[in-house]
């Protein structure tokens, strides 16, 4: 008999940063284990294109165009989605940006755009996201961090490694305030992932070669091992699992 465990069958999801990369990866795993997915980002053409895919794989999808730091948009927007299923059950909060330079010539503006981006929108749509599901006792709130931040750093990128550390934090800070009311709030590390943001890293051979060697596995990750995490977390099968980390590295950050 097949277990329903892992299904997510009749949940309402929320990705946000699902048009492309890691984002599109964890809505694809999702719809395909039977969830409803509303895919995020900023432009509703690259939007449309990421749920004519998951349809056509029999996927059950919309989308819901707007930029994560505009906190009136966010309300708004999980307000209609809770009005037109009557719940959201799971938040993905996984848009994010990257901004390389090196600390002495790295812009305050900038700083505080990848602050703005990668936690301070994750704490926005978990406050809001967190209303309908307290009222109804249930849901998941995922958040993307990183290995970077929580485990190691690396030069350039002092901003998104302050802010993925944040969101380690908020996870914990979640997992606690809202697990009495039945929800589960948990973060996914990625490590080095072969997607767009890192577009820099993978033309340079020198650090490929780096990833190669650094990590266990002896390669970088692909987009799609990310889904399965985000499917386990969002599922009856991690009910009891709260306030977690979860690195999804390939062992880099266990090995020597």
């Amino acid at each position: 008999m097949a277990s329903d465990l892992f299904s997510l069958a009749g949940k309402i999801i929320l990705v946000t940063g699902a048009s492309r990369g890691l984002g599109r990866a964890m809505a694809a795993a999702m719809a395909d284990a039977g969830g409803h997915v509303v895919l995020n980002g900023r432009d509703p053409a690259t939007l449309e294109v990421a749920a004519a895919a998951l349809r056509a794989a029999g996927g059950s999808v919309e989308i819901a165009a707007f930029d994560v730091t505009d906190e009136e948009v966010v309300k708004a927007t999980i307000e209609r989605i809770v009005a037109r299923h009557g719940r959201l059950d799971v938040l993905v909060g996984n848009a994010g940006i990257q901004h390389r330079r090196p600390l002495v010539d790295f812009a305050t503006a900038d700083w505080q755009r990848v602050l703005d981006t990668n936690l301070t929108a994750c704490f926005v749509l978990a406050r809001t996201a967190a209303r309908p599901m307290i009222a109804r006792r249930s849901g998941r709130i995922i958040l993307t961090a990183s290995m970077m931040g929580p485990a190691i750093a690396r030069p350039t990128v002092s901003a998104y490694i302050a802010a993925k550390g944040g969101v380690v934090a908020l996870t914990k800070a979640l997992a606690v305030e809202l697990g009495p009311h039945g929800i589960c709030c948990n973060a996914i590390a990625p490590g080095y992932f072969a997607t767009e943001m890192n577009a820099a890293l993978l033309a340079n051979d020198e650090f490929t070669a780096f990833v190669g060697k650094r990590t266990p596995l002896g390669r970088w990750g692909r987009s799609e091992e990310i889904g399965g995490v985000a499917v386990f977390l969002a599922s009856d099968a991690a009910s009891y699992v709260n306030g977690v980390t979860l690195f999804v590295d390939g062992g880099l950050t266990v090995s020597l």
